[in-house]
């Protein structure tokens, strides 16, 4: 069972009907007994990352994903639930994230002049190194976009990149933790693939 966290932000029920299409099991749930029993985890997460931060610190859920990512079990941010994943966001102020990828979160006005932000669309996704969450993909393969803050990410964690203006960071992994910032449940065959991946796949 994949548990989808929900904390009052992210596109939850469309990550559930993707992973109803490739028929993997899903729940939706803010219950932290229930995100244990899950075998896999997904934070999704659209918005502002200070009040996303708030939002699990309050409902207990921060330190339910950080002792269950410390234990092995897989877990894949999406969107903003990747940049929660990082040290810390300098989006308006400075908050603190999950501490499970090493890095910061920045904005993209702060590296890129003539291209619109947010970020909206389909983009080519050109890898640095392999993951099992990517089994069967190659460079150039398209997937979608929305944002306007991006990861800084060093190199070890560093799993694939697009290019909007520069290298943009587009997937991480530090062991069983990974992320993608841009939305698998909106980028057609290409996401599902690594939906399925992510249901299937060891560390």
């Amino acid at each position: 069972m994949i548990a989808i966290v929900d904390y009052g932000v992210g596109n939850l029920f469309s990550l559930e009907s993707s992973f109803a299409k490739i028929g993997e099991k899903s729940i939706v749930s803010g219950d932290p007994k229930v995100i244990s029993e899950a075998d896999r985890i997904i934070l999704p997460g659209v918005g502002a990352f200070g009040d996303a931060a708030k939002k699990l610190r309050e409902k207990g859920l921060d330190e339910t994903i950080v002792k269950l990512a410390a234990q092995g079990k897989p877990l894949l941010g999406i969107c903003l639930g990747m940049q929660l994943l990082f040290d810390k966001s300098y989006e308006y102020g400075e908050h603190g994230g999950l501490g499970l990828i090493a890095g910061q979160v920045r904005p993209l006005a702060e590296r890129i002049d003539g291209l619109k932000i947010p970020h909206i669309g389909w983009n080519t996704l050109k890898f640095t190194q392999k993951s099992a969450l990517f089994e069967g993909l190659k460079d150039g393969d398209y997937v979608y976009f929305v944002h306007s803050y991006y990861a800084e990410c060093g190199g070890e964690n560093l799993v694939a990149t697009t290019d909007y203006g520069f290298d943009v960071t587009a997937a991480v992994q530090n062991k069983n933790v990974c992320g993608v910032q841009f939305h698998p449940e909106k980028s057609g065959d290409t996401g599902l693939k690594i939906l399925k991946n992510f249901a299937s796949m060891r560390v």
